[in-house]
C-alpha cells in the first residue's frame, strides 16, 4: 500500500485504485479488462492540479471520482421556480455545505482489513451525524471495486443523502452510451442548472432516456454522450433496477454501478457539457454524474424534509436515521470489455 497521507493506493490482480482524505474521494482507478486493456473510467477534474485549486472550496479543490454526500445537495433561490416547488423551497441552514460537511472536509484514516482503504469523519456537534465512515475494497476476482458507507447519529433525524459517482466521456460526441433500463419515470430539472446552458425543458416527465424533452421544443437523446450541446443539466429517474452503466465506445469498455434501491431511489444524472463557463471550469468541464440519491434534484435539507413534489408523488427524497443502529449501505463499481 502506498501512502503520502492526503491519499493511499491499493494495487490487485485486476487493476489500482487511490483514495484521497478530501472528501474521502475515490480516483484515479485503472482497471484491467480480460483482454489484457487498462481503462480509466473515473472522472478527475482538469483543475485538480492547478495551483489556482488551493484556493476553491474543498468540494471543487481536488474533485474527482465518486464520494458520498451527507447531506446530500444544495439550497438554491426559489425566484422563478414553479410554485408547487417555490412554495417548499427553504433557505440553506447557517452550517449548510454543498453537498455536506463530508464532500468538503478531510477525513482520517482508519485501521482496515488487508486489501482495503477506510475513513471516518466526525460532524461538528451541532449536527444530527455523528460520524460517517467509508470502506473501499478492491474485488479480488474481478475488475470491481466494492465500497461499504456508513453513517452514525447523534440523534434521531430525517435526511437527503446520496452518492456522487462521476465519470468520464470520450472526446467524440455521442461516443458513450449510458445505460438504464426500463425505468418508472423521468423528470427534468424545474428550472435553470446553470443560467444560459440549459438543454431540457423545464418541469416535465419522460419515460425513456432517448426522448427528453429539449427547452426549444422537440426532445434531445441523452443517452448519447458527451452532447453536442454546452450544457449543464441535471435529470432525475424514477423506478430503476439498482443498476445503471456507461457504455464507451470510444475505448471499448463498459463501466456499471449497482447500489441499493431501497437506500437511494432515485438517480440523478449530471450532465457537465461544457456548460459551466467560469473558473475553474472554465468551458472544459465534460463529465457524467450517475448518482444514486434520496433527494429531490439535489435541493438541499429543507426542501428535501418539505412535502415537494417528488415526495408527494410517493417517492423519497429523506431517509430516516436512528440512534438505534448505523445506517449501513454497500455498492458496487465494475468494468468489462464491450
Amino acid at each position: 500500500m502506498n501512502t503520502d497521507d492526503d491519499h493511499r493506493g491499493l494495487g490487485w490482480a485486476h487493476g489500482a485504485l487511490t483514495v484521497q482524505r478530501l472528501g474521502a474521494m475515490l480516483a484515479p482507478v485503472t482497471f484491467l479488462l480480460a483482454d489484457g486493456r487498462q481503462v480509466s473510467p473515473i472522472h478527475i477534474a482538469p483543475w485538480s492540479s492547478e495551483p489556482e485549486a488551493a484556493a476553491l472550496p474543498g468540494i471543487l479543490r481536488k474533485l474527482r471520482g465518486e464520494w458520498p454526500c451527507v447531506p446530500f445537495g444544495y439550497s438554491v433561490p426559489a425566484e422563478g421556480w414553479p410554485e408547487t416547488w417555490a412554495r417548499v423551497m427553504g433557505p440553506p441552514g447557517l452550517d449548510e455545505e454543498v453537498h455536506g460537511h463530508s464532500s468538503n472536509h478531510d477525513w482520517t484514516w482508519r485501521d482496515s482489513e488487508s486489501g482495503s482503504l477506510s475513513l471516518v469523519l466526525d460532524y461538528p456537534e451541532g449536527s444530527p451525524v455523528e460520524r460517517v465512515e467509508r470502506t473501499t475494497t478492491p474485488d479480488q476476482s474481478a475488475p470491481a471495486i466494492d465500497i461499504e458507507f456508513k453513517i452514525t447519529v447523534r440523534r434521531a433525524c430525517r435526511l437527503p443523502i446520496g452518492l456522487h459517482p462521476v465519470f468520464q466521456l470520450p472526446f467524440k460526441t455521442g461516443a458513450a452510451t449510458l445505460e438504464l433500463g426500463g425505468f418508472d419515470e423521468g423528470r427534468t430539472y424545474p428550472h435553470d442548472v446553470e443560467p444560459g446552458a440549459a438543454l431540457f425543458a423545464r418541469n416535465k416527465t419522460f419515460f425513456e432516456l432517448i426522448s427528453v424533452p429539449a427547452r426549444t421544443g422537440g426532445v434531445v437523446d441523452a443517452s448519447r454522450l458527451p452532447l453536442a450541446a454546452d450544457t449543464e443539466e441535471l435529470l432525475q429517474i424514477e423506478g430503476l433496477d439498482g443498476e445503471a452503466a456507461l457504455a464507451n465506445h470510444a475505448d471499448g469498455y463498459r463501466v456499471k454501478l449497482s447500489w441499493q434501491t431501497e437506500h437511494f431511489p432515485s438517480l440523478l444524472l449530471w450532465y457537465s457539457n461544457r456548460g459551466r463557463k467560469a473558473a475553474p471550469w472554465n468551458g472544459r468541464h465534460v463529465a457524467i454524474g450517475i448518482e444514486p440519491i434520496c433527494s429531490p434534484f439535489g435541493l438541499g435539507p429543507a426542501t428535501a424534509l418539505a412535502d415537494n413534489p417528488i415526495a408527494q408523488s410517493g417517492i423519497a427524497t429523506a431517509l430516516e436515521f436512528s440512534t438505534e443502529k448505523p445506517f449501513v449501505t454497500r455498492y458496487r463499481i465494475e468494468a468489462s470489455a464491450l
